[in-house]
Protein backbone atom coordinates (compact mmCIF):
# COMPACT_ATOMS: atom_id res chain seq x y z
CA UNK A 1 0.00 0.00 0.00
CA UNK A 2 1.00 3.45 -0.66
CA UNK A 3 -0.06 6.34 1.79
CA UNK A 4 -1.82 8.97 -0.16
CA UNK A 5 0.40 11.91 1.39
CA UNK A 6 0.27 14.16 -1.96
CA UNK A 7 -3.07 13.04 -3.17
CA UNK A 8 -5.07 15.38 -5.32
CA UNK A 9 -6.69 15.48 -8.48
CA UNK A 10 -4.49 17.85 -10.98
CA UNK A 11 -5.39 15.83 -14.51
CA UNK A 12 -7.94 14.03 -15.66
CA UNK A 13 -7.34 10.42 -17.64
CA UNK A 14 -10.22 8.47 -16.79
CA UNK A 15 -14.17 9.85 -16.22
CA UNK A 16 -14.37 10.28 -12.91
CA UNK A 17 -11.30 12.93 -12.00
CA UNK A 18 -12.68 16.75 -12.30
CA UNK A 19 -9.33 18.21 -11.37
CA UNK A 20 -11.48 21.54 -11.00
CA UNK A 21 -13.17 19.63 -7.77
CA UNK A 22 -11.84 20.12 -4.45
CA UNK A 23 -10.09 17.57 -2.29
CA UNK A 24 -8.84 17.05 1.06
CA UNK A 25 -5.70 15.02 1.36
CA UNK A 26 -6.22 14.56 5.21
CA UNK A 27 -9.47 12.99 4.51
CA UNK A 28 -7.41 10.37 1.90
CA UNK A 29 -5.21 9.19 4.21
CA UNK A 30 -7.92 9.11 7.59
CA UNK A 31 -10.07 6.95 5.01
CA UNK A 32 -6.75 4.96 3.58
CA UNK A 33 -5.74 4.69 7.21
CA UNK A 34 -8.65 2.48 8.40
CA UNK A 35 -9.03 0.03 5.48
CA UNK A 36 -5.03 -0.33 6.23
CA UNK A 37 -6.11 -0.78 10.18
CA UNK A 38 -8.71 -3.45 8.51
CA UNK A 39 -6.34 -5.66 6.76
CA UNK A 40 -3.77 -5.98 10.10
CA UNK A 41 -7.29 -6.46 11.96
CA UNK A 42 -8.00 -9.53 10.00
CA UNK A 43 -3.90 -10.40 10.42
CA UNK A 44 -2.92 -9.79 7.12
CA UNK A 45 0.56 -8.50 7.21
CA UNK A 46 1.01 -4.81 5.19
CA UNK A 47 3.98 -3.80 3.40
CA UNK A 48 4.44 0.25 2.40
CA UNK A 49 6.26 1.64 0.10
CA UNK A 50 6.51 5.78 0.15
CA UNK A 51 4.68 8.19 -1.51
CA UNK A 52 6.75 10.29 -4.42
CA UNK A 53 5.51 13.43 -4.44
CA UNK A 54 4.24 14.75 -7.27
CA UNK A 55 2.51 11.17 -8.09
CA UNK A 56 -0.77 11.87 -6.17
CA UNK A 57 -2.14 8.34 -8.30
CA UNK A 58 0.59 6.00 -6.70
CA UNK A 59 -1.80 5.73 -3.65
CA UNK A 60 -3.28 3.34 -5.99
CA UNK A 61 -0.68 0.52 -5.41
CA UNK A 62 -2.81 -1.99 -7.13
CA UNK A 63 -1.24 -0.89 -10.65
CA UNK A 64 2.23 -0.42 -9.45
CA UNK A 65 2.69 -4.38 -10.79
CA UNK A 66 1.34 -7.81 -10.46
CA UNK A 67 3.21 -10.66 -8.54
CA UNK A 68 2.06 -14.39 -8.88
CA UNK A 69 4.40 -17.15 -6.98
CA UNK A 70 6.59 -14.46 -5.82
CA UNK A 71 7.67 -13.12 -9.14
CA UNK A 72 6.63 -9.63 -10.60
CA UNK A 73 5.90 -8.08 -13.85
CA UNK A 74 5.72 -4.54 -13.46
CA UNK A 75 3.90 -1.97 -14.48
CA UNK A 76 4.26 0.03 -17.71
CA UNK A 77 1.54 3.02 -17.53
CA UNK A 78 -0.47 4.42 -20.71
CA UNK A 79 -0.63 8.27 -19.27
CA UNK A 80 2.39 9.85 -19.13
CA UNK A 81 1.01 11.09 -16.05
CA UNK A 82 1.80 7.87 -14.41
CA UNK A 83 4.50 6.87 -16.06
CA UNK A 84 7.09 7.31 -13.15
CA UNK A 85 5.52 4.90 -10.77
CA UNK A 86 6.30 2.08 -12.58
CA UNK A 87 9.96 2.36 -11.83
CA UNK A 88 8.90 3.25 -8.39
CA UNK A 89 7.18 0.55 -7.98
CA UNK A 90 10.01 -1.78 -9.88
CA UNK A 91 12.48 -0.46 -8.06
CA UNK A 92 10.65 -1.11 -4.55
CA UNK A 93 10.60 -4.99 -5.59
CA UNK A 94 13.77 -5.60 -6.62
CA UNK A 95 15.77 -4.29 -3.14
CA UNK A 96 13.67 -6.41 -1.76
CA UNK A 97 15.13 -9.19 -3.79
CA UNK A 98 11.93 -10.16 -6.11
CA UNK A 99 12.81 -12.06 -9.15
CA UNK A 100 11.27 -8.93 -11.26
CA UNK A 101 10.63 -9.29 -15.38
CA UNK A 102 10.48 -5.42 -16.80
CA UNK A 103 7.30 -5.73 -18.94
CA UNK A 104 7.16 -5.21 -22.69
CA UNK A 105 3.84 -3.98 -23.44
CA UNK A 106 1.48 -1.33 -21.99
CA UNK A 107 0.14 -3.17 -18.49
CA UNK A 108 -1.62 -1.23 -15.33
CA UNK A 109 -0.69 -3.93 -12.97
CA UNK A 110 -3.38 -5.62 -11.15
CA UNK A 111 -5.44 -2.79 -12.39
CA UNK A 112 -6.16 -5.27 -15.59
CA UNK A 113 -4.34 -8.64 -14.16
CA UNK A 114 -6.60 -10.21 -11.44
CA UNK A 115 -5.67 -14.08 -10.29
CA UNK A 116 -8.45 -16.31 -9.22
CA UNK A 117 -7.14 -19.51 -8.57
CA UNK A 118 -4.67 -20.88 -11.28
CA UNK A 119 -5.99 -18.58 -13.79
CA UNK A 120 -5.35 -14.80 -14.26
CA UNK A 121 -8.06 -12.67 -15.70
CA UNK A 122 -6.65 -9.81 -17.99
CA UNK A 123 -8.73 -6.79 -19.10
CA UNK A 124 -8.15 -4.55 -22.13
CA UNK A 125 -9.79 -1.67 -23.81
CA UNK A 126 -8.58 1.33 -22.50
CA UNK A 127 -5.43 0.46 -20.53
CA UNK A 128 -3.66 -2.62 -20.55
CA UNK A 129 -2.07 -3.61 -24.23
CA UNK A 130 -3.82 -7.24 -25.26
CA UNK A 131 -0.11 -8.33 -25.96
CA UNK A 132 0.84 -7.77 -22.74
CA UNK A 133 -1.27 -10.65 -21.81
CA UNK A 134 0.75 -13.50 -24.01
CA UNK A 135 3.67 -11.81 -21.69
CA UNK A 136 2.13 -12.64 -18.40
CA UNK A 137 1.54 -15.85 -20.03
CA UNK A 138 4.54 -16.46 -20.20
CA UNK A 139 5.96 -14.61 -17.32
CA UNK A 140 4.13 -16.61 -14.92
CA UNK A 141 3.39 -19.73 -16.56
CA UNK A 142 -0.80 -19.46 -15.84
CA UNK A 143 -3.60 -19.68 -17.92
CA UNK A 144 -4.36 -16.14 -19.32
CA UNK A 145 -8.34 -15.30 -20.02
CA UNK A 146 -8.64 -11.51 -21.98
CA UNK A 147 -11.67 -10.08 -21.33
CA UNK A 148 -12.50 -6.90 -22.94
CA UNK A 149 -13.84 -3.68 -21.31
CA UNK A 150 -15.85 -1.53 -23.59
CA UNK A 151 -17.39 1.21 -20.69
CA UNK A 152 -14.89 3.84 -20.12
CA UNK A 153 -15.99 4.61 -16.64
CA UNK A 154 -14.91 1.08 -15.98
CA UNK A 155 -11.23 1.72 -17.12
CA UNK A 156 -9.72 -1.41 -15.44
CA UNK A 157 -10.82 -5.02 -14.84
CA UNK A 158 -10.89 -4.00 -11.28
CA UNK A 159 -13.59 -1.39 -11.42
CA UNK A 160 -15.35 -4.03 -13.21
CA UNK A 161 -14.78 -7.41 -11.36
CA UNK A 162 -13.93 -8.69 -8.38
CA UNK A 163 -12.42 -12.13 -7.45
CA UNK A 164 -13.74 -13.66 -3.96
CA UNK A 165 -12.03 -16.89 -3.97
CA UNK A 166 -10.61 -19.39 -6.01
CA UNK A 167 -14.12 -19.99 -7.94
CA UNK A 168 -15.95 -17.53 -7.42
CA UNK A 169 -15.87 -13.63 -9.20
CA UNK A 170 -18.84 -10.71 -8.98
CA UNK A 171 -19.03 -8.67 -12.17
CA UNK A 172 -20.88 -6.07 -13.96
CA UNK A 173 -21.94 -7.33 -17.01
CA UNK A 174 -22.54 -4.29 -19.20
CA UNK A 175 -18.68 -3.10 -18.43
CA UNK A 176 -17.81 -5.66 -21.16
CA UNK A 177 -17.93 -6.66 -24.79
CA UNK A 178 -20.61 -9.01 -25.46
CA UNK A 179 -18.01 -11.97 -26.62
CA UNK A 180 -16.35 -11.35 -22.83
CA UNK A 181 -19.91 -11.48 -20.96
CA UNK A 182 -19.95 -14.80 -22.69
CA UNK A 183 -16.47 -15.84 -21.45
CA UNK A 184 -17.35 -15.22 -17.92
CA UNK A 185 -20.84 -16.79 -18.16
CA UNK A 186 -19.26 -19.83 -19.36
CA UNK A 187 -16.42 -19.77 -16.18
CA UNK A 188 -18.60 -18.40 -13.76
CA UNK A 189 -22.20 -19.24 -14.44
CA UNK A 190 -22.84 -18.67 -10.54
CA UNK A 191 -21.24 -15.17 -10.11
CA UNK A 192 -22.62 -12.69 -8.52
CA UNK A 193 -23.66 -9.94 -10.67
CA UNK A 194 -23.85 -5.82 -9.27
CA UNK A 195 -26.62 -3.75 -10.52
CA UNK A 196 -25.80 -0.27 -11.81
CA UNK A 197 -25.65 1.25 -8.64
CA UNK A 198 -23.31 -0.83 -7.11
CA UNK A 199 -21.24 -0.43 -10.23
CA UNK A 200 -21.19 3.29 -10.12
CA UNK A 201 -20.21 3.57 -6.67
CA UNK A 202 -16.93 1.40 -7.17
CA UNK A 203 -18.85 -1.42 -5.16
CA UNK A 204 -16.96 -4.23 -7.73
CA UNK A 205 -13.40 -2.46 -6.46
CA UNK A 206 -13.23 -4.73 -3.97
CA UNK A 207 -10.31 -7.15 -1.82
CA UNK A 208 -11.58 -10.36 -0.35
CA UNK A 209 -9.11 -12.27 1.63
CA UNK A 210 -11.48 -15.14 0.81
CA UNK A 211 -13.94 -14.64 3.90
CA UNK A 212 -13.87 -10.69 4.27
CA UNK A 213 -15.19 -8.62 1.72
CA UNK A 214 -13.76 -5.02 1.86
CA UNK A 215 -15.89 -2.60 -0.49
CA UNK A 216 -18.01 0.58 -0.82
CA UNK A 217 -20.31 0.75 1.74
CA UNK A 218 -22.66 2.16 -0.70
CA UNK A 219 -23.38 -0.92 -2.72
CA UNK A 220 -25.65 -2.40 -0.49
CA UNK A 221 -26.93 -5.17 -3.26
CA UNK A 222 -23.60 -6.64 -3.98
CA UNK A 223 -23.49 -6.25 0.13
CA UNK A 224 -26.94 -8.72 0.41
CA UNK A 225 -25.96 -10.80 -1.91
CA UNK A 226 -22.56 -11.65 -0.56
CA UNK A 227 -23.55 -12.34 3.00
CA UNK A 228 -26.17 -14.94 1.44
CA UNK A 229 -22.79 -16.63 -0.57
CA UNK A 230 -21.41 -16.90 3.16
CA UNK A 231 -18.88 -13.90 3.17
CA UNK A 232 -18.72 -11.43 5.39
CA UNK A 233 -19.00 -7.95 3.59
CA UNK A 234 -17.32 -5.04 5.48
CA UNK A 235 -18.34 -1.76 3.65
CA UNK A 236 -15.51 1.39 3.47
CA UNK A 237 -16.01 4.78 3.08
CA UNK A 238 -12.97 5.73 -0.15
CA UNK A 239 -15.16 8.62 -1.21
CA UNK A 240 -12.31 11.19 -1.28
CA UNK A 241 -10.02 8.41 -3.60
CA UNK A 242 -13.61 7.81 -5.43
CA UNK A 243 -12.54 11.11 -7.14
CA UNK A 244 -9.49 9.93 -8.84
CA UNK A 245 -11.45 7.07 -9.62
CA UNK A 246 -10.11 3.97 -7.05
CA UNK A 247 -11.48 2.55 -4.08
CA UNK A 248 -10.39 -0.64 -2.07
CA UNK A 249 -8.92 -2.70 -4.53
CA UNK A 250 -7.30 0.27 -6.20
CA UNK A 251 -5.42 0.86 -3.29
CA UNK A 252 -4.12 -2.72 -2.62
CA UNK A 253 -1.47 -4.54 -4.30
CA UNK A 254 -1.35 -8.38 -3.14
CA UNK A 255 1.98 -9.78 -2.72
CA UNK A 256 1.74 -13.91 -3.62
CA UNK A 257 3.61 -16.93 -2.94
CA UNK A 258 6.41 -14.24 -0.90
CA UNK A 259 7.18 -11.96 1.76
CA UNK A 260 8.99 -8.59 1.19
CA UNK A 261 12.42 -9.23 2.61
Amino acid sequence: MCKPTHFEVTYSINPWMQPGKPTDAGIAVAQWERLRSLYLGFGHEVELIDPVPGLPDMVFAANGATVVDGKVLSASFRHSERVPEGPAYLKWFQDRGFPAHESEFVNEGEGDYLVTGERILAGTGFRTDRRSHLEAARVFGREVVTLELVDDRFYHLDTALAVLDDDEVMYYPPAFSAESQAVLLELYPDAILATDADAEVFGLNAVSDGRHVLLAQEATHLTEQLWARGFVPIGVDLSELLKSGGSAKCCTLEIRGATAK
